[in-house]
């Protein structure tokens, strides 16, 4: 078994490769199965409400977080593992059912997939929490955006080719078994479980979330993830009815931005570690208004395969930066409930703009919707100018 504590710097590959597997569905959920709906002659409006519905157990996180933190002796590590199994078989299974004919069982095992996900996600969390210390939080969070949006990019890349060549059966069996693949690791790494006298949940959750920081961080999170919810769903089916572009053209176009997530994340993980959380946030979201809005005049696949990518950079930067200040404001005693809820509003935020793309699509065109995911950075802005100091715990 290996221990982190004689090897600390293990600890930066382990939650990249834990962040890598919830890549792999974040891109099933955005590129893959949208495509595969479209394909499949579903409306843009339901598709996106479908992807929409599917990131409800990101918005519940609190409830598996404070699972986990109730039941402290099973360990952060033995979550992560279920989860992860949970979320692979049920991509499997995905490969044997048809969304044309039976599109409510496709729903619904694609939503316990997303269940076992959270489960992976809050126990990384926790566990990160736990291992590390203030001063490297920038970097730890670097490495698990890091990791997952390589994990994004090898799903848009790899795992979309393979659903055009193969078809959407083989890209779910092969999403399903690279993340058995990546569970091997943390399987053999020793977790010294921490043991607190059980916290009474509720009571601290409610102390904490009295704290001025903690409520403005919840806030700023929630506005910050709308713009990209938006983009992400939108840049795909923008290339794909604008261009008419098979899935793994697409694919292609589209693996640039989580690519370039990774190289921002670390920008931004580290930025945050030596010049402060504020100072990164306000760098990267101040220059993402501008190329969101470029968006809008992009004309062609490879001009927005351009702004796209850039734009990935910066959104892996602050949402480093984020992921850090909301360590900061977070206490360890209910590790996993209070991060989970404060990664909840960020994820409410991004399914938001997710599940509304397709109509706002419908209503205004996509010129206006990629306008509109600029102008919501300005109220980010102005909240984080709110945020005035640090949070210390007890």
């Amino acid at each position: 078994m290996i221990d982190l504590q004689n090897h600390p710097r293990l600890k930066y590959p382990l939650f990249g490769s834990l962040y890598f597997s919830q890549g792999i569905i974040y891109s099933l959920a955005i590129l893959i199965i949208p495509i595969y709906f479209i394909d499949k002659n579903i409306s843009l409006e339901l598709t996106t409400a479908i992807i929409g519905f599917l990131y409800l157990p990101w918005i519940a996180k609190f409830i598996f977080g404070g699972i986990a933190d109730f039941f402290q002796k099973i360990g952060r590590k033995r979550f992560a593992l279920i989860g992860g199994v949970l979320a692979a078989g049920s991509f499997i299974l995905l490969s044997l059912i048809d969304p044309s004919m039976f599109l409510l069982p496709f729903v619904g095992v694609a939503f316990v997939a997303s269940c076992g996900i959270v489960f992976l996600d809050v126990a990384a969390d926790a566990w990160a929490i736990e291992v590390s210390q203030e001063k490297e939080r920038g970097k730890v969070n670097a490495a698990m955006f890091g990791g997952l949006f390589i994990g994004a990019a090898f799903t848009t890349s790899v795992i979309a080719m393979i659903a055009q060549w193969f078809g959407y059966g083989a890209a779910f069996i092969t999403s399903g078994m690279f993340v058995l693949f990546i569970l091997v690791f943390p399987f053999f790494v020793r977790e010294k479980i921490t043991i607190h006298q059980r916290p009474k949940l509720a009571r601290i959750a409610w102390e904490e979330f009295k704290k001025r920081p903690t409520q403005v961080i919840a806030v700023f999170g929630l506005v910050l993830t709308v713009s990209f919810g938006l983009l992400s769903i939108v840049i795909p089916l923008y290339v794909k009815t604008r261009f008419g572009l098979p899935i793994g053209e697409i694919g292609l176009i589209i693996t640039g931005a989580p690519i370039a997530t990774v190289i921002g994340s670390f920008a931004g993980g580290i930025g945050a570690d030596i010049f402060g959380r504020k100072p990164a946030l306000y760098g990267f979201i101040s220059v993402n208004i501008v190329f969101a809005a470029l968006l809008a005049f992009a004309g062609s696949w490879q001009l927005v395969a351009l702004i796209y990518g850039i734009i990935g950079f910066l959104h892996g930067g602050h949402m480093a930066a984020f992921g850090a200040i909301s360590m900061d404001v977070t206490n360890p005693k209910i590790g996993a409930t209070q991060y989970s809820i404060l990664m909840g509003f960020g994820n409410a935020g991004e399914m938001g703009g997710t599940a509304i793309s397709g109509t706002l699509i419908a209503l205004v065109g996509f010129a206006r919707v990629f306008l509109y995911s600029a102008w919501i950075y300005g109220p980010a802005l102005l909240l984080l100018y709110l945020f005035r100091k640090k949070q210390q715990q007890g």
